[in-house]
């Protein structure tokens, strides 16, 4: 059985690669934390550490250690903490993981929303994190759902995943561009004008997929920028430094002044969120949110259905 306070000790060492500092850190002295490691890597029957004069460092085992030492040491503090919840009577909270995408379209902010006006004292954790990692979390129970730009895959034994949100891309152009006025605009009347690509950090090839979509289309992008995220990119549009893509629900029926925004029937791209979460639900108020989660993704359906055509 392993003991949680050596794996915490474990991690201060690692993490310091230096038992004086870790013992610092930690309130004790050097002898005892010299000591707990050791028995530690007798227990596991493993070298976690490298030991020099100088430093200690890990060993390639130990670094394998170490990372599922802290998912367990996290997932023991959020038990924790759930206990404590239940112990006074509360729902024990969410922690929800979600993609930047999540929050631009509004899908997780409706969704807190209403979870608030439902459970105004609940207590809600907010993780941004890659899809790979929010997945993990969903398996060790250290998140409870995950808004992300890619599903788990269909096979997965324990993760199930919605389409929340198939978001189309809109063309956004400085009012007054010459591009903006044209009763119908082609992929030649995109040749050779500058762009602004928005950066997506979670998709590296994100930029390869753009130049390629938009290859596909008839045309080449000119990228003179990069944007972090949406709304960086209508600012800049709006200065008149370039052409973007952005979606469909970041205008809203209503661009932004000094842009206007363009339909390109021709231009099959679209963003993507979903949510995924585990199959075996733990608390009432998992399932509960879910499926605020999911309603919210029908009134996205009848908002942009709504809306109609935003050319012009």
């Amino acid at each position: 059985m392993l003991d949680l306070r050596q794996l915490r000790y474990f991690v201060t060492v690692a993490e310091t690669e230096h038992v004086g500092r870790a013992a610092e850190r930690l309130h004790i002295s050097q002898s005892p934390l010299s000591r707990q490691i050791a028995q530690l890597e007798k227990t596991l029957g493993l070298t976690l550490f490298e030991r020099s004069q100088q430093r200690i460092r890990l060993t390639a085992d130990g670094r394998v250690f170490l990372s599922e030492a802290r998912a367990l040491l996290l997932h023991a503090d959020r038990l924790e903490n759930l206990g404590r919840r239940l112990g006074r009577g509360e729902e024990g909270g969410l922690c929800i993981g979600y993609a930047s995408d999540a929050m631009h379209t509004g899908v997780l902010p409706r969704a807190l929303r209403e979870l608030h006006d439902e459970r105004p004292g609940i207590h809600v954790a907010l993780y941004n994190h890659p899809a790979a990692e929010q997945f993990e979390g969903l398996r060790r129970r250290s998140l409870d759902i995950a808004l992300v730009s890619e599903p788990p895959a269909e096979d997965d034994p324990d993760l199930r995943a919605a389409l929340l949100l198939d978001d189309p891309l809109l063309l956004a152009v400085p009012s007054g561009h010459p591009v903006a006025d044209l009763a119908k605009i082609t992929p030649t009347d995109l040749e050779g004008l500058p762009w602004i690509a928005v950066e997506n950090s979670r998709r590296p090839a994100w930029r390869d997929e753009f130049i390629a979509a938009c290859a596909a289309s008839g045309f080449a992008p000119d990228i003179r920028l990069e944007a972090a995220e949406p709304l960086t990119a209508l600012g800049l549009v709006a200065s008149g430094l370039g052409l973007a893509l952005v979606q469909r629900s970041m205008v809203r029926g209503e661009a932004p002044a000094g842009v206007t925004v363009r339909e390109l029937p021709w231009l099959d791209m679209s963003v993507r969120l979903w949510a995924a979460w585990h199959r075996v639900d733990l608390r009432p108020v998992v399932t509960s949110f879910r499926e605020t989660v999911l309603a919210a993704r029908e009134e996205a359906d009848g908002e942009q259905s709504d809306r109609g055509d935003t050319s012009g």
